[in-house]
């Protein structure tokens, strides 16, 4: 199935400018108040045929797989509720280490991974909220091993809904992560708390110079639940981002702007903001991680179950994927020689999985 689709040109922001100094404040959030917020992702509609779909299975058998990153040629993929990190060899899977002190819960525990160089990015939840660490990996594949951890920054704002949780290195060679609202949707436009925004850093966890607030991590603000963060050849930096009720974006990311979160959801035609290039029903999006390979971008989305395709040239248009053939989509990535892979994400509590859930897909040679 094909879905075309235009929306109006994004306004430019008259930027609000915050504060020079941002604090690293923890957000409270009780259980309690947030059975009361809206999920990100309903349970599914369990309707998937994964032996009919149109991709090839790379594996199968895995427990709430988050994200999947790359160590030289060996896929590496986390676990959300066991702190297990795996690789994949062949088909299966091996435990390379478990990161210590994960709180797993709702939509936290081990989420984003990131490769620099030999070392390991780990973005993850502990007791006193979310946090990055770095590994190294000893050994060779398929008896691969992590190293003692070094914290790149903790107390992020982190909570059972809207946790955030993607990193990646951008073409500066920083380190970028999404953090979510944590669900107090007014701290995406505090400037003294840190939920809400995408950050950037140097890979150490220092703040660069050129960073658009003095002395503060934080790129951009306005944000509810960023989960997917990539670059197009020319570095232009795309987010997508899971809305509330109504809409979810795909924004493009410009150093110091504000993307409206809580004021506006979607397309808000408010100069204050920066609105998404390109914007969908939670219904049929959902979205979190992303890919652009070939001026295409890929979007994954869980309760939408389809890979959005959107052509960098044109991100106001978009066509899809897999729909419906493989339930919840969490993540694309690109394959160091190429390929496609695609996480599904039916058994984290809110699909309804099939025999072999969760498993790693391939999309077929020009999808």
């Amino acid at each position: 199935m094909t879905v075309s689709r235009r929306v109006p040109p994004r306004r430019v922001p008259s930027r609000r400018v915050a504060p020079k100094t941002v604090s690293r404040a923890v957000a409270a959030v009780s259980v309690t108040a947030l059975a009361v917020l809206t999920a990100c992702s309903p349970v599914g509609s369990g309707s998937h045929e994964p032996d009919e779909g149109s991709a090839d299975p790379i594996t199968t058998g895995l427990d709430a797989p988050w994200s999947i990153t790359f160590l030289d040629d060996t896929p590496l993929i986390s676990a959300r509720d066991t702190g297990q990190i795996l690789e994949l060899t062949g088909d299966s899977t091996r435990v390379v280490g478990t990161v210590e002190g994960v709180e797993a819960g709702g939509e936290s525990g081990l989420l984003g991974l990131e490769v620099d160089g030999d070392e390991l990015y780990v973005y993850s939840t502990a007791h006193d909220g979310n946090r990055i660490q770095r590994f190294t990996v000893d050994g060779q594949p398929g008896s691969l091993s992590l190293g003692e951890p070094e914290t790149v920054i903790d107390g992020l704002p982190s909570a059972v809904y809207h946790s955030g949780g993607r990193i990646a290195f951008g073409p500066d060679g920083m380190l970028y992560a999404t953090v979510g609202d944590a669900g107090i949707p007014e701290d995406a436009q505090n400037p003294d708390s840190l939920a809400g925004k995408i950050l950037r850093l140097t890979p150490e966890g220092g703040i660069p110079e050129d960073n658009p607030f003095e002395d503060s991590p934080v790129y951009s603000y306005g944000h509810r639940n960023p989960q997917g963060i990539a670059w197009s050849e020319d570095g232009t930096m795309f987010a997508s981002e899971f809305g509330a009720d109504t809409w979810d974006e795909l924004n493009v990311i410009e150093p110091g702007a504000n993307y409206g979160w809580p004021d506006v959801e979607g397309i808000g035609g408010d100069d204050r903001f920066v609105d998404p290039v390109q914007q969908w029903t939670p219904d049929e999006s959902s979205p979190s991680g992303i890919e652009i390979a070939d001026g295409t971008i890929y979007i994954a989305n869980l309760r939408g179950e389809r890979l959005f395709t959107v052509p960098v040239a044109d991100p106001t248009t978009s066509e899809e994927l897999l729909s419906g053939e493989y339930g919840r989509l969490r993540d694309v990535a690109r394959t160091p020689d190429g390929q496609l892979w695609v996480l599904t994400n039916n058994t984290d509590g809110r699909g309804s999985p099939a025999d072999g859930d969760d498993r790693v897909l391939r999309l077929p040679d020009g999808a």
